[in-house]
């Protein structure tokens, strides 16, 4: 009777009353994931998936009213529970929104309704006397569940199961708990998972809302759980390391992390975010837990804002351990790059900030910038008379725009050369290098094939495909198109990626472009072709000059030294090289899930732009292979965090999330340098 009464008398009380129950369902459900096994879950809520009969409603509302209201403090009444009645639109939680949004949002939520007190006047004419013992009787056939409880101490805290079965009692909501979601603070399960400070469980809401349940039954950090990949076993890296080969292991990080003006300036970007998880205060504790829980000891580090480093940022690496050296980017960009790295680990040998802004050229008029470190390993004491190479480490955040290819590969030209100078040896050769940023292309691209086969013929073709791939702009008419010569050769890079400079160091003493300098050449071939539009004049513009053979030799050892005018002519041709035999961490594909692997989620749709390359050593290809390939060498490459894919993403609403503060993955591999003796 009383069911029938609540479907056809009360029609608000009962859409309230499923609501209710909803919520409650949903919200025990989720909390119950990040502490139990699967299967102990799917007991306790099995039997309660479908919709309940009016008898079991009106038991399940009258257990709140008993539990939440009896517990309540003296200075509280039902009155001032009943106040915080609201109504959401149906836009603001939908889907998978809702994982990241906390009971205490909708309590604390803007649109407060003007029918909250008729509503509860309905639910008090409910909870009448009959109705509480008719309540009692069907609580006592319901089977007793186990109570959980939500951790809500630290920003980091670990949420674990109760080991002993106990009930605890209910009390009053508390906002901070239920802030505290588990599967939005997983990373402390990583982090001391055994440290669990008291807490009071969360009790449900009184006056909630209808909400959508949650789309997947997996919390945040069981979604983007990422493997470690332990390559030292593979038998490709045994036999290249031998027993009596000690190496020096250190781990490098490479992450963008986002920087909170570039977030205020592009919130069209993150419309998929609650507002909560984009805020700073919330971002930069998930961010330093997630670095200090892989403990790497080099940290590249890109999109960082300025005074967020200095004020947040440096002093906390410094506190871990960290060396930090930062470059902001020119102009009016208010964010850069930094480079830090354990002082313990390393020492610094050299640094070389790089601006690609150049005032003039079209081609480097943008404000990226990147950092060039060399740094020798510190070896542990009692090795004996064991030395290792320096490293060279370089970070870099290339141009966003998809269409401007031409500057990105003029950037990636500049940041190259700066390795060059500083990785060279005295014998020519090169210290190992490891390149880390976002590079804003994609795998396979025609940049990144710059990068790892270290040749790229450019002219002819369309700047937006050169560089990222990101956009596919082939139905434009009139698409810009890369010349040649990239770049003017006052910028002073050669098609090798070297500085002039150090490929043709000046005499001293001597003007390069002296009278008697220019004489030199006036035998050679282009001097002694007559011009079309010259006037003959018999005996004067008749007769072809012919150079002696001492003068011939001459002319070719001008040509010789002075090679920038062949420079010119590989310039004009449009292939540049680089010499530095670097590849990918990174397979940028997942076989066990046969999808690409991503790095970044712009607008819903995954894409990899972020990379870590290391020196390797080049294997010898087959006739026909374009695809430079590489064996380790000095600098092995032992481990690497796994990437995820684009589907594993969507399930946990993009990038960033409530677990993962940045709209990029971090990357993170382990390295070793080979040990030698003196």
């Amino acid at each position: 009777m009383i069911g029938t009464l609540l479907c056809y008398v009360l029609l608000p009380a009962a859409r309230l009353l499923q609501a209710l129950r909803d919520a409650f369902f949903t919200y025990r459900k989720n909390v119950l994931l990040a502490k139990s096994p699967s299967t102990q879950i799917e007991g306790v809520f099995a039997a309660t998936t479908g919709r309940l009969v009016p008898e079991e409603q009106e038991a399940l509302l009258q257990q709140w009213l008993e539990e939440g209201v009896g517990n309540l403090p003296a200075s509280e009444s039902v009155p001032a529970v009943r106040k915080v009645s609201v109504t959401l639109t149906s836009d603001w939680l939908e889907g998978s929104e809702l994982l990241m949004t906390s009971l205490s949002d909708l309590n604390t939520s803007l649109e407060v309704t003007q029918c909250a007190d008729q509503q509860h006047s309905e639910l008090n004419a409910l909870a009448s006397s009959e109705l509480q013992d008719h309540a009692v009787a069907e609580l006592a056939r319901l089977p007793s569940e186990e109570a959980v409880t939500v951790a809500g101490s630290a920003p980091w805290a670990a949420v674990v199961p109760q080991t002993d079965h106990q009930t605890v009692g209910r009390t009053d909501i508390n906002v901070e708990v239920l802030n505290d979601d588990p599967a939005v603070l997983a990373w402390g399960l990583a982090c001391d998972a055994e440290t669990v400070p008291p807490v009071l469980p969360a009790q449900p809401i009184q006056d909630a809302v209808p909400f959508y349940p949650v789309p997947t039954e997996v919390p945040y950090h069981e979604i983007l759980w990422r493997d470690w990949e332990d390559l030292s076993v593979q038998p490709c890296v045994l036999e290249q390391v031998s027993k009596n080969t000690s190496l020096f292991e250190f781990r490098v990080m490479s992450y963008n992390i986002l920087a909170q003006d570039l977030v205020e300036q592009g919130l069209d970007l993150y419309v998929h975010c609650h507002p909560d998880i984009l805020n700073w205060n919330y971002r930069l504790p998930n961010l330093l837990q997630e670095i200090q829980h892989w403990d790497p000891d080099v940290l590249c580090l890109q999109e960082v804002q300025e005074n967020h480093y200095w004020e947040h940022l440096e002093p906390t690496f410094k506190e871990m351990g960290f060396a930090c050296f930062y470059k902001r980017r020119t102009g009016t960009k208010t964010d850069g790059c930094a480079v830090c790295y354990k002082h313990s680990r390393f020492q610094l040998i050299s640094l070389s900030p790089v601006e690609y802004f150049r005032p003039g050229l079209d081609v480097l008029n943008r404000d990226n910038v990147g950092l060039v470190l060399l740094l020798q390993p510190v070896l542990p004491e009692g090795l004996g008379l064991k030395a290792v190479s320096p490293l060279c480490v370089a970070n870099t955040h290339i141009l966003f725009n998809p269409r401007r290819g031409d500057i990105k590969l003029a950037q990636v030209a500049l940041l190259l050369a700066e390795i060059d100078k500083i990785a060279r040896t005295a014998e020519g050769s090169y210290y190992p290098v490891i390149l880390c940023g976002d590079l804003n292309s994609v795998p396979d691209s025609p940049l990144y094939k710059f990068i790892r086969n270290g040749e790229l013929s450019y002219h002819g073709m369309p700047a937006w495909k050169v560089v990222s791939g990101q956009e596919d702009f082939s139905q434009q008419l009139y698409s810009r198109k890369l010349l040649a010569p990239l770049w003017p050769s006052s910028l002073g890079v050669t098609d090798k990626c070297q500085y002039v400079t150090l490929c043709q160091p000046k005499k001293p003493g001597r003007r390069e472009y002296s009278r008697d300098f220019l004489l030199q050449f006036r035998f050679c071939d282009v001097a002694c072709e007559r011009p079309p539009q010259l006037v003959l004049l018999e005996g004067v513009t008749d007769a072809k000059p012919v150079a002696s053979a001492r003068e011939n030799s001459a002319v070719a050892a001008v040509l010789k030294r002075h090679n920038s005018l062949s420079f010119l002519d590989k310039q004009c041709s449009g292939v540049i090289q680089h010499g530095l035999n670097l590849t990918s961490v990174y397979s940028h594909f997942l076989p066990q899930r046969g999808r690409p692997e991503v790095t970044t989620m712009p607008m819903g749709l995954g894409a990899t732009v972020d990379y870590i390359f290391y020196s390797a050593e080049p294997v010898e290809n087959k006739a026909g292979e374009c695809r430079r390939l590489y064996k380790d060498g000095a600098l092995k490459l032992l481990g690497r965090l796994s990437l995820l894919s684009e589907d594993v993403l969507l399930m946990a609403n993009g990038l960033p999330n409530p677990f993962c503060s940045s709209d990029h993955l971090c990357l993170l591999a382990s390295f070793g340098l080979e040990i030698s003796s003196l």
